[in-house]
């Protein structure tokens, strides 16, 4: 969704707001504040448990909000990045589009697909640009995936692999909201996995169909600890993913044709074996995927290029999520809806 123009603040920037000042709200806003070639900075913002993010915020610059509320009748802000526990976002997104903010949205965008579809109405509604944060989107190397597909240099493509998993788990306690179940309902697929799952509707299409397992080997806070899909595209390519919320951090996509193979390793490291003849490994450079996904929210606020992730991705990807946790549930294979 693109906006007609978006009055800026001084010096040509976009006011924001951060929603969440835990980990993730704060590598949001560092990786743009400061930096006149991303649009936007954040002046202000709200969390939970104020006390411990009191000390960042005053070296950022931003003002503390008494609540999401406060910060919605903010005139100051524009826009809001929206870092909050997950199950908060669908309702977060359709207040902030009622009063007139663009919103940027961490994944999970929603917890059901019902709540994706809502979320997008009432910002189609008020005009505003909706952007969800899967920051490999903007890999250098995910970009040259997609040319070699589209330019048929893997031939037909068969068969997807993907895996993103780390070590997270192990720092979820009681109390948090990351070790509720209701917040990650398959253990690494909301912090992790779920990046996985954007990346093969990306690089491959819709998905039609999946099978799960999930449970917990080796922790026991509640969470699942190893969670493993097979699934099947709608034009017929079959995938196996997974994603593990206790292992060495690992992220990896693979994607196998008749006339080759590509396979990404780390976020820079491309390798192409053709079926026959000599192939190649590239190393691209590091890309600061975080300041990239703000910079073109940030440019699809001011009329320029749309964001690059359509609402209807997002919204199925959703609903892959959803399918997920139902056939992890129930031991069946579930359609997408």
């Amino acid at each position: 969704m693109r906006a007609g123009g978006e009055r800026r603040g001084m010096e040509g920037m976009l006011d924001a707001a951060i929603i969440g000042m835990g980990r993730w709200g704060q590598t949001l806003v560092d990786s743009v504040q400061g930096r006149n070639d991303a649009g936007i900075r954040f002046v202000a913002g709200c969390t939970g448990r104020p006390e411990r993010a009191a000390d960042w915020a005053a070296r950022q610059g931003l003002r503390i909000l008494p609540d999401f509320d406060a910060v919605l009748a903010d005139p100051a802000v524009q826009v809001v990045a929206i870092a909050s526990p997950h199950r908060m976002h669908a309702d977060q997104v359709v207040a902030a589009a009622a009063a007139g903010k663009h919103v940027f949205v961490e994944k999970p965008f929603t917890m059901t697909k019902a709540s994706a579809e809502a979320a997008v109405a009432a910002c189609a509604r008020a005009g505003v640009v909706l952007a969800l944060g899967h920051n490999r989107r903007f890999l250098p190397a995910v970009a040259e995936m997609k040319a070699m597909l589209a330019a048929g240099r893997l031939g037909t493509l068969l068969h997807v692999e993907g895996q993103f998993s780390g070590p997270g788990a192990a720092a979820y306690k009681p109390g948090m909201w990351r070790a509720d179940r209701a917040e990650s309902p398959l253990g690494g697929m909301g912090g992790m996995g779920i990046h996985m799952v954007d990346m093969f509707i990306n690089l491959a299409g819709p998905i039609a169909e999946v099978t799960v397992l999930s449970h917990a080997r080796a922790i026991d806070n509640g969470l699942d600890d190893t969670t493993a899909a097979l699934m099947r595209f709608e034009s017929g390519v079959t995938a196996g993913f997974a994603t593990l919320a206790l292992a060495p951090r690992y992220w990896r996509v693979a994607l196998f044709g008749t006339d080759g193979l590509l396979e990404l390793h780390g976020h820079e490291h491309l390798a192409f074996t053709p079926r026959d003849g000599e192939g190649w490994v590239r190393d691209f450079p590091k890309t600061d995927i975080e300041a990239a996904e703000l910079a073109a929210f940030a440019a699809a606020v001011a009329g320029g290029p749309a964001y690059p992730l359509p609402s209807a991705e997002a919204i199925h990807g959703v609903a892959v999520y959803e399918a997920m946790i139902g056939a992890a549930a129930s031991g069946s294979t579930y359609r997408v809806a």
